[in-house]
């Protein structure tokens, strides 16, 4: 009977935590389906062939246009990097991806506040500055040959079909004409499916993540870890540890929140949770693919620089952050609603899932249905043309 009251409290905290995070998510995604449907990107891939600070700016910019689950980005990257990208540059697309997209701004300000926002759209920055110049020093010579004869191997990874898919509208009509058009609609819900469909899983398993930790883990023991009470030991100790915390969960792109928000009310420090919020693009299964598209040895050297930019981000937003006053001292984040009430979140979960099914119906009207079946495919598999014209 303990038990099963144990996994009960774990799933209604989970639930709960789904119930509050559901419309940020929907805008979010939606928001994300509209940009990638009418903003062209091909034309500017070619900038990303070496790492000044141009092409790493595009890349940037890129990704941040280019939303995608985690498992997506990395095959994006490595699509790009055989297609004559850096590999610093394509690591700039993969970080933008994941940790500058507008759904993560949202799910951040609605479940955490907006200074988290703010740290995640300064911090994401940072830390690519960061991965650029531990490529240039450490990702070069002969591991960078390696790396691209491993890369033009073709290994499958995960999610390799939804990267390759390009489901923008075509041609020079205005933005608001190509939105409206019926191919623009059509555009941005597949868009809305594909990227529910790729995160899902992810978004799941963060929140039962989230629901045990919330539900099992007592308060004080998570305050002992991470020193709360000794902040000038939190602030060198926590950034170290969030990142491995976000390794070990296996939970990537927006799942991450709803567990970055129980830490938070347990006590790590700002610039903690913000490592760990980044480290989405070095759990423990995209380690592994990072071995199959590159190799083990350009892998281990991506993961350590990926985890000292992360750390590194993490100390110079709370750096930044802290003599302008702007690191909140709430630590009793509302991330659990003990019932589900007539107040404005039921009212805004509602009308955003009508977007959601209104989204839904389009996509399979239009015949959309077979795309959700090959998404993981190989790229050489996938032979579907999704361009609209």
């Amino acid at each position: 009977m303990f038990i099963l009251n144990a996994l009960g409290d774990a799933l209604a905290a989970a639930g709960s935590m789904g119930w509050e995070i559901l419309w940020p998510l929907i805008l979010g995604f939606a928001l994300s389906g509209i940009i990638q449907a009418v903003v062209r990107t091909d034309r500017i891939t070619k900038l990303m062939h070496d790492d000044s600070p141009r092409a790493i700016s595009v890349a940037t910019g890129l990704g941040a246009l280019s939303s995608s689950c985690s498992y997506a980005a990395v095959a994006l990257a490595r699509a790009l990097f055989r297609k004559g990208a850096s590999l610093s540059s394509a690591m700039a697309f993969e970080v933008a991806s994941t940790n500058l997209v507008v759904e993560l701004g949202l799910i951040l300000a609605f479940v955490m506040g907006w200074q988290f926002t703010v740290a995640e759209f300064i911090g994401g920055p940072i830390m690519i500055i960061l991965i650029a110049l531990g490529f240039r020093l450490w990702m070069r010579g002969k591991i960078l040959d390696a790396a691209r004869e491993q890369a033009d191997k073709g290994l499958s990874g995960s999610m390799e079909g939804h990267a390759a898919m390009d489901m923008s509208v075509q041609g020079d009509h205005g933005f608001w004409r190509r939105l409206f058009s019926k191919p623009g609609l059509t555009s941005v819900s597949q868009y809305f499916v594909m990227d529910w469909a790729s995160v899902i899983r992810d978004i799941i398993i963060g929140l039962l993540i989230a629901g045990a930790f919330e539900a099992w883990v007592p308060k004080a023991w998570l305050q002992a870890v991470f020193l709360e009470g000794h902040p000038t030991l939190a602030f060198i100790i926590d950034p170290l540890i969030g990142p491995i915390l976000a390794m070990v969960s296996f939970v990537c792109s927006v799942g991450n929140v709803p567990l970055a928000a129980v830490l938070w009310n347990g006590g790590i420090s700002f610039g903690g949770v913000i490592s760990f919020i980044f480290a989405d693009l070095i759990i423990i299964p995209i380690i592994v693919i990072y071995r199959k598209y590159y190799g083990w040895k350009a892998a281990l050297r991506i993961t350590g620089i990926f985890y000292g930019a992360m750390v590194l981000a993490g100390y110079a937003v709370e750096l930044l952050f802290t003599p302008l006053g702007l690191i909140p001292t709430n630590r009793h984040l509302s991330i659990v609603a003990t019932t589900i009430s007539w107040n404005y979140t039921t009212w805004l979960n509602i009308g955003f899932l009508l977007i959601a099914a209104f989204l839904l119906i389009v996509f399979v009207r239009s015949g959309s249905g077979s795309m959700l079946r090959m998404m993981s495919d190989a790229p050489e598999e996938n032979s579907h043309d999704n361009s609209h014209t």
